[in-house]
Parts: structure tokens; sequence; C-alpha cells
């Protein structure tokens, strides 16, 4: 991002990319609490004001994605529910719409599983060697751009999670370490302004996301 700070705590609008992601969750009137993974002496964190509409509970996050996310289980496995039903949502991601969320909820309550948010793959995908030179053109039909929430219940993400530390196997989600242990995830699509923040002109393209979702409210 080129940035002097994490992209999280840039100024989107009139909040930080992580003040309009929280504020989306916790607006949602099905979701109870959240938990956020910080890193260690955190210092922008305390500057942030966070009237949300549920409790927030801060934990230290780990080295990677799957380490943090791991942590969080854990913190809530001691509130008390023994196996909620978890949603994973990368802080960079602040034009999560309340339907996506909806309709998560609708089709993976009842799954034996849980599954992901993702968009179907509509560009021709190429594969490339070494030299950046195109080998093959891949066939797209099936292909998903995975993207969060992500939602599992509780006990079974942090067993999948601990036995991929344990085997040394690399996590990139949370469906990856579930596919791991041998388990399906359902897909459910959602709007493709769902952007995760990654380089520096995606901040102006979720000022606009979120302008038009105003609009439609």
């Amino acid at each position: 991002m080129l940035a002097d700070r994490p992209k999280q705590y840039l100024v989107l609008d009139d909040k930080t990319v992580i003040e309009h992601t929280l504020h989306r969750l916790a607006s949602h009137p099905r979701i109870t609490g959240l938990i956020v993974a910080l890193a260690e002496h955190d210092p922008y964190w305390p500057t942030l004001t966070l009237p949300l509409n549920c409790p927030v509970h801060v934990i230290s996050g780990g080295k990677e994605r799957a380490d943090s996310v791991f942590n969080a289980l854990q913190h809530l496995s001691s509130l008390g529910d023994a196996d909620p039903w978890v949603l994973v949502h990368d802080a960079a991601r602040p034009c999560l719409r309340h339907q996506d969320i909806d309709q998560m909820l609708l089709k993976l309550m009842s799954h034996k599983v849980g599954g992901i948010l993702g968009i179907p793959v509509n560009d021709t995908v190429k594969r490339v060697n070494a030299l950046d030179e195109v080998t093959d053109t891949v066939c797209r039909q099936g292909l998903w751009r995975a993207s969060t929430p992500q939602m599992f219940r509780l006990q079974a993400l942090k067993s999948a999670l601990d036995i991929a530390k344990q085997q040394q196997l690399i996590v990139t989600d949370e469906a990856s370490a579930m596919e791991l242990a041998g388990l399906k995830p359902m897909m459910v699509e959602g709007h493709s302004d769902n952007i995760k923040i990654t380089v520096p002109q995606d901040l102006a393209l979720a000022s606009l996301f979120l302008q038009l979702q105003n609009r439609e409210m």
C-alpha cells in the first residue's frame, strides 16, 4: 500500500478501513459479538472510536493468519457457547453487504460443514511460466475467487487449524484448513464489490462502492 501504517488503519472517507468493516459486522442483527486479532503493541487500535452494537473482544494475533484465527477461536471457546457458528472476515474488506451475510446464513445454517463467500471467475484465466510467458488457458468452469466471510462451526474449524499446524501444512484461508481435514465447504455467491484493500487505488474504489451502497439503503 506504500503507506506509513497497516492498510486497515488507512482513512477511507470519514473512518479507517477497519472501522467501516467492524460497523458493517456489528450492525447486522444476527451477529452477537466480535473478536479482533491485533498485532502485539498495536499503536493504532486505541485511537479508534467504535460505538458498536455488540461486544468487541481484542486478542493477540499470531505470525500467520491461521494463528490469529486459532487464537480468536480459543478465546471464543472460553466465553461459554460450546460450538457456535463463527464468521471469519478480513479487516481489509469494508464493503461487505448485509445481504451477503443473510445469504450465507440462509444457505449454511443447516449445512453439515459450512462454507465461504465467493465470486465466480468470469475472466479468461491464463497460466504463465517463470518468464511470464503464457503456457496455456485454464478452463474457468467451476472456478471461484474465494472471499470472506468464511463460516464454520467453532470446534470443527479450531480442530482443522490445529491439525494443519501440527502437520506443518500451509493454509491460506479457513476453507483450505477444512478441505485438508477432508471436508467440503459450500460456496455461496456474493457481490463483487466486497473487495479487499490491497493496492492504493483500491481505496478510491472502496469509497465509490460505499457511496453507491449507502444510496441503495
